[in-house]
């Protein structure tokens, strides 16, 4: 199983990793380390492994180059600006203490202010170090001016995207996004080593390296199966980087390979329909939701699930509004801050995946201004296995993403956390969400971006949290959004690839010694 992450944090991943070893698949996830270094651990009975990532071509030529015409006097790319400013810091702190040590031996020789050569000496190094503090402060000016007067967004670089795609096609990719290349290398010795039967690539990136691996392996002579894990629609995503070359590089890279996967995966029926189209699949991709895991044993039963209000520092009876996932703007998390002064008694708690972000101390800088900083709690993610009992401890779950393409088609790992913690839930009017919350009766449904719509929604919902809870009795509702069931169409995807392919019995580990039945880079 392939994954351009850490594994830490990406549920899914996990989750599908330990059910396939579950089932009797041998399973080996390989991600990426993330601080170069090598890694290794069991996730139930699969293997993980981090592989360190270079990313030598994730930058482009310029960023290696001055801009001796623009900003003639600015440090090279080099690391060397950095390096300039920590010294210069050093030295004038160095300066401060030796002041300080100079002013405390003239008071306790009872002279007053300090005198003599060493004085001098230091007055005059003082003022060096100010004209040095200066000039390293210019050019690092000059060379981060230039660094954002070289981003890849302009006419010369639309016409350049235009260019290569007109050349290449979908191997456009080759100039637009080199830095996929940096998985292939660190990824694809890997793969080959582990001779798999099976790759199931997570994902836009992951999809090159396993379809290179299985042409590889075709040319000796030896079959791989290929499930591509897609995650979002590419098309409709944000670019990852403000440049002009980003989204066109990787939809190409997207689309050179799709043709390799013997099948696809994906977390809704409304991406798959919209994959279909897109690359012209001849059969509707599986759908595996992202629902949470509800009979997985945590690594320690004994431990304590965290309480959520006592984090808060707040009591049972207290209205508790709460978002977890990734804190970015696209997911609306402002609105919920903006709300708290027409909902004077009620706190938001912000699970999130960096508590310490620069959107998240802007989202607590507006709270401050709006005199309900004490109403707004920022809290680590806890372990998958305890969310949904961690998340059971609010009393409103909210998802108020704003409108991308993505963001219509699917629904999102949280919602089912929510509902599997049972939780009244207050949905922006996102396609998909707000449908099934307006079929369901599990919640309400707001217009997202739209603070006073919020706050009605929330009012409704507090005024009657039962009635929204009673949804949840709807026979069958909740036993279809669990991962249990996703993991049997995992499972039925994987036998009918291979399906001549010996395993072990479910729940046993695999043997060790001579050649695995269907080794995992995926299965």
């Amino acid at each position: 199983m392939l994954v351009d992450n850490g594994v830490d944090g990406d549920s899914r991943v996990q989750k599908a990793a330990r059910s396939a070893a579950e089932a009797g698949w041998e399973v080996v996830l390989v991600g990426r380390a993330p601080v170069g270094q090598p890694r290794t651990w069991q996730l139930g009975g699969a293997q993980v492994r981090l592989v360190p990532m270079p990313e030598p071509l994730a930058k482009r030529r310029h960023e290696f180059r001055r801009a001796w015409l623009r900003r003639p006097l600015a440090y090279p790319p080099s690391g060397i600006a950095a390096h300039r400013i920590q010294a210069v810091k050093a030295w004038r702190a160095d300066l401060g203490v030796r002041r300080a040590a100079l002013t405390a031996a003239a008071r306790e020789a009872a002279s007053g202010t300090p005198s003599g050569l060493s004085w001098r000496a230091l007055r005059a190094e003082e003022k060096l170090a100010g004209l040095a503090r200066r000039w390293v402060s210019f050019r690092n000016r000059q060379f981060t001016q230039a660094r954002r007067g070289r981003k890849l967004d302009g006419p010369w670089d639309r016409a350049y995207t235009l260019f290569w795609q007109k050349l290449r096609g979908d191997g456009a990719w080759r100039r637009l996004e080199p830095g996929l290349w940096d998985y292939e290398l660190a990824y694809g010795p890997v793969v080959d080593e582990l001779a798999p039967d099976l790759i199931h690539a997570n994902d836009f990136r992951m999809i090159g390296v396993g379809a290179r691996a299985k042409i590889r392996a075709a040319a000796k002579g030896r079959r791989i199966a290929l499930v591509w894990d897609a995650h979002e629609y590419l098309p409709g995503v944000q670019p990852w980087r403000d440049n002009a070359r980003w989204l066109p590089g990787n939809v190409a890279h997207e689309r050179e390979y799709v043709p390799y996967a013997d099948a696809t995966m994906t977390v809704s029926g409304g991406l798959a329909d919209l994959l279909q189209g897109e690359h012209g699949l001849t059969e509707r991709p599986a759908v595996v939701l992202n629902a949470p895991a509800v009979d997985e044993l945590p690594a320690d039963p004994t431990a304590p699930v965290p309480d959520i209000r006592a984090l808060c520092g707040i009591g049972p009876q207290t209205p508790l509004l709460v978002y977890s996932g990734v804190a970015a703007a696209k997911r609306g998390l402002g609105v919920m801050v903006e709300a708290l002064p027409e909902l004077p008694d009620a706190h938001v708690a912000l699970v999130v995946n960096k508590p310490a972000s620069a959107y998240v101390k802007g989202l607590l800088t507006r709270a401050g201004e709006l005199g309900v900083a004490g109403r707004v709690h920022v809290l680590p993610y806890v372990p998958h296995h305890q969310v949904v009992p961690f998340l059971s401890g609010a009393q409103v779950g909210v998802i108020p993403i704003q409108h991308w393409p993505n963001h219509e088609i699917a629904l999102i790992t949280k919602f089912f956390e929510y509902s599997h913690a049972r939780l009244p839930l207050v949905v922006s009017d996102v396609r998909t969400m707000a449908e099934t919350v307006r079929e369901t009766g599990q919640g309400e449904v707001f217009r997202a971006e739209d603070v006073a719509d919020f706050v009605r929604a929330v009012r409704a919902v507090l005024a009657d949290p039962t009635r929204y809870r009673a949804a949840y009795e709807r026979p069958g509702l909740l036993a279809q959004w669990t991962w249990e069931a996703q993991a049997e169409v995992l499972d039925g995807v994987y036998s009918r690839l291979l399906p001549d392919r010996p395993r072990p019995t479910p729940g046993t580990a695999p043997a060790s010694g001579g050649a695995p039945t269907s080794v995992g880079v995926g299965a």
